[in-house]
């Protein structure tokens, strides 16, 4: 969950390694492999190697690599080996480092020599340019997503003094419940149910009811489209705060999105790759009662009525998630220009749709005033062009002065997905919704198999085809 603007209104088959040192016996190591990258002892700390010697056939070649570890006093957390997909009859093998102690500068480089195939894999270090060209750690299994969930920038009941709660105890207790539910969450688990108090439900009402009015002349058709349905569903009513859970099978059923809760606010990278498995990280708390109309973080009003409903939206989904794809290993300057497109459009996008404006953003949808204010021709109109609207500055205190208008969700796809081919990644990514993980492809052979696939998948597109023109004939 990225930081809204104020107008808003896993097993682990690993046993504990000591501190100090680790012999190389005592290193857990799984040779049936397939699970890159796992948890070490520090996840935001360690770093990956994932690398293939010359030949992985020549007797002693893991040992070879074990003493370089060795003399240069590296200590190893975790190994993994899996058959290469790069290179048939070869292995890999991934080394999971703490480099907090000794030279692994030097022990990279020296790898680099021996190896045919060497990345290095690292996450939130200030020693990035020594270690050569590097990738940022990224989720690779939805369970992944469990890794960084709790790695956030705010929780609980840490509130800005400017916070209308910040002077409230029971409010900041009830913020602190809401926060230590969702950081005991893990994947799989059932999503938390929450009994709202009647305080809670009445701030969530006077936001519907108002918000409600707005819907019908102000939001996108596809907003007006599912909003009914949710109402149908899931509990949508005046009188009664939806529950995550049933929202997100209800999201599920329509485009395979999900919620998951969280306990405060994460970084961008983190909060963009849970989009890549269709993940929305949401929170359950809601706003303070003084000022109903107005919050300074996204609550569950933000989420529920501003973004839960286009994610039911095939197109808007998919244009979600080729966002959050993009950002999977991307430089930290181009998660900052992720960032902001999701701003300009998934947060505060604008749409064209039969001659009318329309919002489409959940910072819009989630906020009477903005809402409003957006299509009253009072702030500047541009047309989104991802090249240049991920250049552009916002605030996050006060209504947007300007706004980036798309033609349509599929339009906008388009762009995203051509924007995506700029990301500088030595490697391209493809998400696999039968095992929900992500591929990476950096093989001829990978590209070789997909292909294949979508070969078989274009046959039956034209077999199809070819029956339906049978039938009109």
């Amino acid at each position: 969950m990225m930081k809204a603007a104020a107008s808003n209104g896993h097993h682990s088959q690993s046993r504990p390694v000591d501190e100090k040192s680790v012999k190389l016996d005592d290193i857990p190591v799984l040779m049936t492999g397939g699970n890159y990258i796992r948890e070490g002892r520090d996840s935001s700390k360690s770093t990956c190697l994932v690398l293939s010697p010359h030949s992985t056939r020549e007797v002693g070649a893991l040992a070879k690599i074990l003493k370089l570890f060795e003399e240069n006093e590296v200590n190893l957390l975790h190994i993994e080996s899996r058959p290469s997909r790069r290179q048939s009859g070869h292995y890999e093998f991934m080394f999971e480092c703490d480099p907090t102690c000794g030279n692994l500068d030097v022990a990279t480089k020296k790898l680099r020599e021996s190896c045919e195939y060497l990345q290095v894999i690292l996450r939130n270090h200030d020693d990035n340019e020594k270690l050569g060209d590097t990738v940022p750690w990224f989720p690779r299994r939805i369970r992944d997503l469990d890794k960084f969930a709790n790695q956030i920038l705010s929780y609980g009941a840490e509130l800005d003094s400017d916070h209308p709660g910040f002077t409230d105890p029971v409010y900041r207790a009830r913020r602190k419940y809401f926060a230590d539910i969702a950081y005991n969450y893990k994947h799989g688990d059932p999503l938390p149910h929450v009994n709202y108090t009647e305080e809670e439900t009445q701030t969530w009402g006077v936001i519907f009811r108002e918000l409600s009015r707005l819907y019908p002349t102000h939001a996108c058709k596809e907003h007006n489209h599912v909003f009914p349905l949710l109402i149908q569903n899931c509990g949508y009513r005046e009188d009664n705060i939806p529950q995550l859970e049933d929202v997100s099978n209800f999201l599920k059923d329509c485009t395979g999105f999900t919620l998951r809760p969280v306990a405060g606010l994460l970084s961008s990278r983190d909060f963009l790759a849970g989009l890549a498995f269709r993940v929305f990280h949401s929170t359950q708390y809601i706003r303070h009662p003084s000022r109903p109309l107005y919050t300074p973080e996204p609550d569950v009003c933000h989420e529920l009525l501003g973004h839960a409903p286009l994610f039911a939206d095939p197109a808007f989904a998919q244009f979600c998630q080729e966002i959050g794809l993009a950002s999977l290993g991307a430089p930290d300057d181009y998660i900052e220009k992720l960032a902001t497109l999701f701003w300009f459009t998934v947060e505060y996008g604008l749409c064209n749709q039969e001659g009318e404006m329309r919002a489409y953003g959940a910072g819009l949808l989630s906020s009477y005033g903005e809402l409003q204010y957006c299509l009253e021709g009072k702030a500047e109109l541009r047309p989104f062009e991802p090249e240049k609207t991920c250049l552009q500055k916002y605030p996050i205190t006060s209504y947007q002065p300007i706004y980036y208008v798309s033609n349509s969700f599929e339009e906008g796809k388009a762009q995203m997905i051509k924007y995506a081919l700029t990301v500088p990644r030595p490697f391209g990514v493809r998400y696999n919704p039968y095992t929900q993980s992500v591929e990476i492809l950096d093989s001829k052979q990978q590209i070789q198999n997909l292909m294949t696939c979508t070969n078989q998948d274009m046959q039956v597109l034209i077999d199809a085809l070819r029956k339906l023109s049978s039938e009109e004939h």
